[in-house]
């Protein structure tokens, strides 16, 4: 599994932050950032830092992962509806496979998504948790 420095460096606001754009003709927040709004198909590009938190729309667990990913199964990747309206798949971290619900209040983490070979770059990126409670 390859590594470019340069792609991961240039997403790194919308990997590390959640940074996407809200358009700023029909006001829709849109993720990730696009230099057309998907709603109105007017230019959106207006830098918007999305909050992190949202809730389980959906998810399915992992059993049998694609190459590079055999030592993290099971794992559980969930469509996170965020408090601002925009989907994003992410895979849910902190939380036991089992106990995952839809409608689940969930909160977005900064953890590392792979490690290219013994000696290679690690990745971070985001993930989602469980809120947590006080």
């Amino acid at each position: 599994m390859g590594i470019n420095v340069a792609h991961d460096w240039r997403l790194r606001g919308q990997r590390y932050r959640l940074e996407g754009e809200v358009c700023e003709h029909c006001g829709k927040k849109i993720f990730p950032p696009r230099d057309i709004c998907p709603h109105c198909k007017e230019p959106a590009q207006e830098p918007y830092k999305l909050s992190g938190k949202g809730e389980v729309y959906s998810f399915s667990t992992v059993y049998s992962p694609p190459e590079g990913f055999e030592d993290y199964t099971p794992y559980t990747v969930a469509l996170v509806e965020l408090e601002e309206g925009p989907m994003i798949t992410a895979q849910l971290t902190d939380v036991a496979p089992e106990d995952v619900q839809i409608g689940m209040p969930v909160e977005m983490v900064t953890r590392r998504l792979r490690k290219n070979g013994d000696e290679g770059t690690i990745v971070y990126g985001y993930k989602f948790r469980p809120v947590l409670r006080p």
